[in-house]
Protein backbone atom coordinates (compact mmCIF):
# COMPACT_ATOMS: atom_id res chain seq x y z
CA UNK A 1 0.00 0.00 0.00
CA UNK A 2 1.31 3.46 -0.89
CA UNK A 3 1.34 6.04 1.86
CA UNK A 4 -0.86 9.01 0.95
CA UNK A 5 0.88 11.85 2.76
CA UNK A 6 4.48 11.88 1.55
CA UNK A 7 6.65 14.72 0.30
CA UNK A 8 9.30 13.84 -2.27
CA UNK A 9 11.84 16.25 -3.71
CA UNK A 10 14.78 15.76 -6.02
CA UNK A 11 17.44 18.29 -6.96
CA UNK A 12 20.79 18.33 -8.69
CA UNK A 13 23.29 20.30 -6.59
CA UNK A 14 26.55 21.70 -8.00
CA UNK A 15 28.70 20.34 -5.15
CA UNK A 16 30.18 16.95 -4.24
CA UNK A 17 28.22 14.62 -1.94
CA UNK A 18 30.65 15.21 0.96
CA UNK A 19 29.92 18.94 0.85
CA UNK A 20 26.15 18.44 0.72
CA UNK A 21 26.35 15.87 3.53
CA UNK A 22 28.21 18.37 5.72
CA UNK A 23 25.48 20.97 5.13
CA UNK A 24 22.93 18.38 6.32
CA UNK A 25 24.77 17.24 9.45
CA UNK A 26 27.07 20.01 10.78
CA UNK A 27 25.05 22.41 12.97
CA UNK A 28 27.07 25.47 11.88
CA UNK A 29 26.56 24.59 8.23
CA UNK A 30 22.85 23.80 8.69
CA UNK A 31 22.10 27.29 9.95
CA UNK A 32 23.72 28.76 6.82
CA UNK A 33 20.60 27.66 4.89
CA UNK A 34 17.92 26.73 7.43
CA UNK A 35 17.07 27.89 10.93
CA UNK A 36 18.88 29.92 13.55
CA UNK A 37 20.00 27.15 15.89
CA UNK A 38 20.84 23.50 15.28
CA UNK A 39 22.22 20.58 17.24
CA UNK A 40 23.02 17.20 15.73
CA UNK A 41 24.54 13.91 16.77
CA UNK A 42 24.72 12.21 13.35
CA UNK A 43 24.77 8.60 14.47
CA UNK A 44 21.94 6.11 14.96
CA UNK A 45 20.02 7.19 18.06
CA UNK A 46 21.60 10.66 18.00
CA UNK A 47 19.74 13.95 18.34
CA UNK A 48 18.43 16.10 15.49
CA UNK A 49 17.30 19.57 16.64
CA UNK A 50 16.53 22.70 14.63
CA UNK A 51 14.99 25.99 15.71
CA UNK A 52 13.64 28.25 13.00
CA UNK A 53 13.37 31.34 15.21
CA UNK A 54 15.11 32.91 18.19
CA UNK A 55 12.19 32.29 20.52
CA UNK A 56 12.28 28.55 19.80
CA UNK A 57 8.55 28.65 19.13
CA UNK A 58 9.14 26.81 15.86
CA UNK A 59 11.57 24.01 16.71
CA UNK A 60 11.91 20.54 15.23
CA UNK A 61 13.26 17.52 17.03
CA UNK A 62 13.98 13.94 16.09
CA UNK A 63 16.47 11.10 16.21
CA UNK A 64 18.88 9.86 13.58
CA UNK A 65 18.00 6.34 12.48
CA UNK A 66 20.53 5.79 9.70
CA UNK A 67 23.74 7.64 8.87
CA UNK A 68 25.89 6.51 5.94
CA UNK A 69 28.49 9.28 5.57
CA UNK A 70 28.22 11.23 2.33
CA UNK A 71 25.47 8.93 0.98
CA UNK A 72 22.38 8.64 3.19
CA UNK A 73 20.58 10.07 6.20
CA UNK A 74 17.34 9.00 7.82
CA UNK A 75 15.92 10.68 10.90
CA UNK A 76 12.64 11.02 12.70
CA UNK A 77 11.18 14.51 12.70
CA UNK A 78 8.42 16.59 14.26
CA UNK A 79 7.61 19.95 15.77
CA UNK A 80 7.80 20.68 19.48
CA UNK A 81 4.34 21.58 20.78
CA UNK A 82 2.55 20.18 17.72
CA UNK A 83 -0.28 17.72 18.13
CA UNK A 84 -0.41 16.94 14.40
CA UNK A 85 3.32 16.39 13.78
CA UNK A 86 4.93 15.92 17.21
CA UNK A 87 8.67 15.22 17.58
CA UNK A 88 9.66 11.91 16.08
CA UNK A 89 6.32 11.27 14.35
CA UNK A 90 7.50 11.50 10.74
CA UNK A 91 10.55 10.25 8.87
CA UNK A 92 12.95 12.12 6.60
CA UNK A 93 15.16 10.08 4.29
CA UNK A 94 17.85 11.76 2.18
CA UNK A 95 19.99 10.00 -0.40
CA UNK A 96 22.96 11.71 -2.04
CA UNK A 97 24.09 10.32 -5.39
CA UNK A 98 27.34 11.39 -7.07
CA UNK A 99 26.08 12.46 -10.50
CA UNK A 100 27.04 14.86 -13.30
CA UNK A 101 29.96 16.47 -11.41
CA UNK A 102 27.67 17.20 -8.47
CA UNK A 103 25.12 15.57 -6.23
CA UNK A 104 21.63 14.35 -6.94
CA UNK A 105 19.69 14.85 -3.71
CA UNK A 106 16.61 12.68 -3.23
CA UNK A 107 14.48 13.45 -0.18
CA UNK A 108 11.39 11.68 1.10
CA UNK A 109 9.42 12.94 4.09
CA UNK A 110 6.87 10.31 5.12
CA UNK A 111 4.47 9.82 7.99
CA UNK A 112 2.70 13.14 7.66
CA UNK A 113 -0.85 12.96 9.06
CA UNK A 114 -2.97 14.78 6.49
CA UNK A 115 -3.08 16.72 3.21
CA UNK A 116 -2.68 20.11 4.89
CA UNK A 117 0.51 19.05 6.67
CA UNK A 118 1.78 17.43 3.49
CA UNK A 119 1.21 20.67 1.54
CA UNK A 120 2.86 22.77 4.26
CA UNK A 121 5.92 20.53 4.46
CA UNK A 122 6.13 20.35 0.66
CA UNK A 123 6.28 24.17 0.55
CA UNK A 124 8.92 24.21 3.28
CA UNK A 125 11.09 21.58 1.62
CA UNK A 126 10.92 23.37 -1.75
CA UNK A 127 12.14 26.56 -0.08
CA UNK A 128 14.88 24.95 1.99
CA UNK A 129 16.27 22.57 -0.63
CA UNK A 130 16.66 25.55 -2.99
CA UNK A 131 18.62 27.33 -0.24
CA UNK A 132 20.71 24.21 0.42
CA UNK A 133 21.62 23.98 -3.27
CA UNK A 134 22.82 27.60 -3.25
CA UNK A 135 24.93 27.38 -0.10
CA UNK A 136 26.45 23.99 -0.98
CA UNK A 137 27.53 25.44 -4.33
CA UNK A 138 29.30 28.28 -2.53
CA UNK A 139 26.65 30.95 -3.06
CA UNK A 140 24.97 33.13 -0.46
CA UNK A 141 21.28 32.21 -0.11
CA UNK A 142 20.58 35.52 1.67
CA UNK A 143 18.54 35.89 4.84
CA UNK A 144 16.01 33.17 5.46
CA UNK A 145 12.53 34.66 5.54
CA UNK A 146 10.86 31.25 5.53
CA UNK A 147 8.83 29.53 2.80
CA UNK A 148 6.20 32.26 2.64
CA UNK A 149 8.62 35.16 3.11
CA UNK A 150 8.00 35.44 6.84
CA UNK A 151 10.19 34.88 9.87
Amino acid sequence: MTEAFVVQREMQIAAPPATVFAFLTDPQKIIAWMGLEAATEPQPGGLYFLSLNKERTRAARGTFREVVPVHRLAYSFGWEGSEEVPPGSSLIEIDLVDKDNGTLLRMTHSGLPNAAQCASHNEGWAHYIDRLALVAAGRDPGPDLGPAGRR
